[in-house]
C-alpha cells in the first residue's frame, strides 16, 4: 500500500511516499480502506518531534480517517465488513489502509460523504467535549473561541450555539479570516492583530467577560483571556500553537470562582477511549441532520501531503484541510 511517512524531524519536505505492506488487524481491531484523512496541527507538531507521545521517524502521521471496513478481528463484536466508518488510528492515517481498535471506530450515518467524514472526527469530537464535558456550558452563556476560523474554531462556534450559548465571540489573527468565523455563526469576530482582545470582549459583554473561553494558542493569549473571563467562568486550554506557556497566578482564580481547565483528545483516546462513544452518539446526528456543517478550506491528494502541511503551517488556512486517498 502507499503511505506518506515522516522520514526525519523537520519541515514539510520530510514527508515522503513509501510502499508498505497492508497492516493486519489483531483480534480487537478492524482493517479500514481509507478514502480520506485530514491534516491537524498536531500532525505538524509530530513532524517536528514536538507532539506529546510522538513516534520516532520513520512514522506515518495522521490522527483520523474515513473509509470502509475491509476485515475484522475475531473478537470484534459490533462492526462488520463493508461498513462506512470514521476512526482514530494509533499508527497514523496518511495511508491507503489502517488498522484501528474497535473502540475507536464509529459507523457513519447515511448521507455523510467521505470528505466531510474525514474532516470531522478531531474537530467535532474535540469541540463537543470541550464545551459539553469540560467547560459544562450552560444555556445563555457567552463563549469566546480563539483561532475561530480554523477547523476546531468553526466547529466549536456551531456547537456552542447548538448547546445553548447566547453569544459567541471569535478571535482571528488576520483580517481575511473574519468572514470564515462569521459564516460559521459567530456573533462578533475580533481581529486582534498585534493588539489585545480582552478590552473588546469586555465591551461586548457590558464589562462581564466571557463565561467560557476555548484556548488552543496558550502564551500571551491565555494571559489576556484571563483578563476577560467572567466570574465563575471556565478557561479551557487544549493546545499551545504559539509554542509558549501562559503564566497564571492562583490569586487570579479563587476569589473570582474562575477555573482553568485542560483537555487533550489524544490523551482521552489513549486513557479513556470509552468516553468517545458517547461523544460520537451526540455529534454524528448533528452532522447527519445538517445542524453541524464542517468547513473544508482546502483538499489535497495523499501525495500532496507536504503541500498540505505547508499550507496549514503558513497560518493562511481556514476550515479543515483534507487529504484525498482515493
Amino acid at each position: 500500500m502507499k503511505a506518506m511517512m515522516v522520514t526525519r524531524f523537520g519541515g514539510p519536505e520530510v514527508l515522503e511516499a513509501r510502499t508498505l505492506e497492508v497492516p493486519k488487524p489483531n483480534s480487537k481491531q478492524v482493517l479500514i480502506r481509507v478514502e480520506a484523512t485530514s491534516v491537524n496541527f498536531a500532525d505538524i507538531k509530530a513532524r517536528y518531534g514536538k507532539y506529546h507521545g510522538a513516534s520516532q521517524p520513520p512514522f506515518i502521521p495522521g490522527l483520523d480517517a474515513a473509509g470502509v471496513i475491509e476485515a475484522v478481528g475475531e473478537e470484534v463484536e459490533e462492526l462488520k465488513v463493508g461498513q462506512r466508518v470514521i476512526a482514530f488510528p494509533k499508527s497514523g492515517s496518511y495511508a491507503e489502509y489502517i488498522v484501528v481498535d474497535e473502540a475507536l471506530t464509529f459507523v457513519l450515518p447515511e448521507g455523510i460523504g467521505f470528505d466531510i467524514a474525514a474532516a470531522c472526527p478531531i474537530v467535532s469530537f474535540t469541540s463537543y467535549r470541550l464545551l459539553a464535558n469540560v467547560a459544562r456550558i450552560e444555556p445563555g452563556e457567552t463563549v469566546l473561541i480563539h483561532a475561530a476560523a480554523g477547523g476546531i474554531g468553526t466547529t466549536a462556534i456551531q456547537l456552542a450555539k447548538l448547546l445553548g450559548a447566547a453569544r459567541v465571540i471569535g478571535t482571528v489573527g488576520s483580517e481575511n479570516k473574519v468572514h470564515m468565523a462569521l459564516e460559521a455563526g459567530a456573533d462578533h469576530v475580533i481581529h486582534y492583530g498585534k493588539e489585545g482582545f480582552a478590552d473588546q470582549v469586555k465591551e461586548l459583554t457590558n464589562g462581564e467577560g466571557a463565561d467560557v473561553i476555548l484556548d488552543s494558542i496558550a502564551g500571551w493569549v491565555t494571559e489576556e483571556s484571563l483578563r476577560c473571563l467572567a466570574y465563575y467562568g471556565r478557561l479551557v486550554n487544549f493546545g499551545n500553537a504559539s509554542g509558549e506557556a501562559g503564566q497564571i497566578k492562583t490569586s487570579d482564580l479563587h476569589s473570582s470562582c474562575r477555573s482553568l481547565l485542560g483537555f487533550s483528545l489524544g490523551t482521552t483516546r489513549n486513557k479513556r477511549p470509552h468516553l468517545l462513544r458517547e461523544t460520537a452518539d451526540r455529534v454524528l446526528p448533528y452532522l447527519a441532520n445538517g445542524q453541524l456543517q464542517i468547513k473544508i478550506g482546502q483538499e489535497f491528494s495523499l501525495e500532496e501531503a507536504s503541500a498540505a502541511h505547508d499550507w496549514v503551517e503558513s497560518r493562511k488556512s481556514t476550515g479543515k484541510v483534507v487529504l484525498r486517498v482515493r
